[in-house]
């Protein structure tokens, strides 16, 4: 198991230039399964999950070529379906969650696509069902191996629909619109996710030769094409480190600038850090965080009463970033209620911050009240053990607000989602060492 050894209670300065999109990757990556002609794709992380993927469609028998830092071209025109039914996929499959959407373009194209339960956070439930009944929908035969969780579905031929999903998850909508752009008909998707990662796979699709329209809203409607051809995109950077960045630079009390955010693609985000006080600025394309010498105080509701921050699919408030404001909140001036609607886990770690000296009410799986020091009171350095990757990142950020020297274990579960975070920080002059 690796470790973070870190000094925290100095200052940063200087720029971070966000990398490519983590959930962005793993959609655009099963795509490429979509056709038999190259298609070129930049900006994309070296991260742990997402080169578990690119490994996986290795072993598909997908070709690929990395043509330099974090660009590659995969060409899927000899896949190795019986791969699909080995015991080695089964291990494979499982030690990934994105996984899930290789279904889609294999059904689509080869009438049949199988996978093993995923893996990932342990963030609470997180079903499948919306997957596997679009599916169904579209015409397919599901069926399910209850001794070693191992999901198939199989079909002649994918008719266009009319459904409702029965909620707007962002891989379900992704699968299910890589199944039907191959279907026969038209599909209408209603109650689509409509995160900016999801607009990218649509385009690019569109770019390939499919015939989606809706893209941005929560129905989408896709006219089944009988092939698609190869194309380039270039990923977004991704959000949620953004995201990340911005609680650092406020807890840190440093100035930094991160670079080409692509603004237009981050909803709430800069507005939500807004509503704690703290101060953003956009020039041009990138997102600057002054030093913020005397704190940051968080607004109340104009009748007084006391802000509550909660996720919703967008183009609401990501949860994942909702980690990153709770330990935000633990040295701001005043207080406010976090509400996880989405996962039922994920709040779990703030035992670790309650170690650390923060004031924190956990009311019950999805709410926890949070009572800022106003920087009064520093955070205290203690050994605690990474979650999941949100919650392993903010147990990093009050590290390195923290007096003293912190330990945190499992940081593989950082690495799955954050590319080089020690040597990106330490360039930005954080005392970080892996051991």
């Amino acid at each position: 198991m690796k470790t973070f050894k870190i000094e925290g209670g100095h200052k940063l300065k200087g720029s971070i230039q966000p990398q490519g999109a983590k959930n962005e990757a793993l959609q655009i990556l099963c795509a490429v399964l979509l056709t038999p002609q190259k298609v070129t794709i930049n900006n994309i992380p070296d991260i742990i999950d997402v080169n578990k993927l690119i490994a996986l469609l290795e072993k598909l028998g997908v070709k690929i070529e990395k043509l330099g830092k974090g660009s590659y071209t995969f060409q899927a025109d000899d896949v190795n379906l019986p791969y699909l039914e080995s015991e080695q996929f089964k291990i494979d499959g499982r030690g990934l969650r994105g996984s899930i959407m290789i279904v889609g373009p294999l059904l689509a194209r080869f009438g049949k696509g199988y996978i093993p339960k995923p893996g990932g956070d342990k963030i609470g439930r997180r079903r499948l069902d919306t997957h596997f009944e679009g599916f169904i929908k579209l015409g397919a035969k599901f069926r399910y191996n209850r001794e070693d969780y191992f999901y198939g579905v199989e079909a002649n031929e994918l008719k266009g629909t009319y459904m409702l999903l029965d909620e707007a998850s962002v891989t379900g909508t992704a699968n299910i619109v890589m199944a039907a752009v191959l279907a026969k008909g038209t599909t209408t998707i209603y109650n689509a996710a409509c995160e900016p990662y999801l607009q990218q796979l649509c385009k690019m699709l569109n770019r390939m030769g499919a015939k989606i329209s809706g893209v941005g809203s929560n129905m989408l409607t896709i006219e089944g094409v009988t092939e698609l051809g190869g194309t380039s995109h270039t990923m977004l950077p991704d959000m949620i480190e953004i995201g990340s960045w911005i609680g650092l630079a406020a807890m840190t009390k440093s100035e930094l600038t991160i670079k080409n955010v692509s603004w237009d693609d981050l909803g709430q985000i800069p507005d939500v850090f807004r509503k704690l006080g703290i101060t953003i600025e956009r020039k041009g394309d990138d997102l600057y965080i002054p030093e913020h010498t005397n704190g940051y105080e968080i607004q109340s509701y104009i009748d007084g009463s006391i802000l509550t921050v909660s996720d919703a699919p967008w183009p609401g408030f990501t949860p994942d970033l909702l980690s990153i404001i709770l330990v935000v909140a633990t040295q701001a001036k005043g207080s406010v209620l976090i509400h996880q609607k989405m996962f039922e886990s994920r709040l779990f770690f703030v035992d670790k911050l309650i170690d650390m000296g923060a004031k924190i009410i956990l009311c019950d799986p999805h709410r926890a009240n949070v009572i800022g020091h106003d920087f009064k009171s520093n955070l205290k350095a203690t050994t605690m053990t990474s979650p999941d990757i949100r919650a392993g990142v903010s147990l990093l950020i009050a590290a390195l607000s923290a007096t003293g020297t912190s330990t945190i274990h499992n940081i593989e579960q950082i690495d799955r989602g954050y590319e080089r975070i020690d040597e990106r920080l330490k360039a930005i002059g954080a005392k970080i060492e892996r051991i």
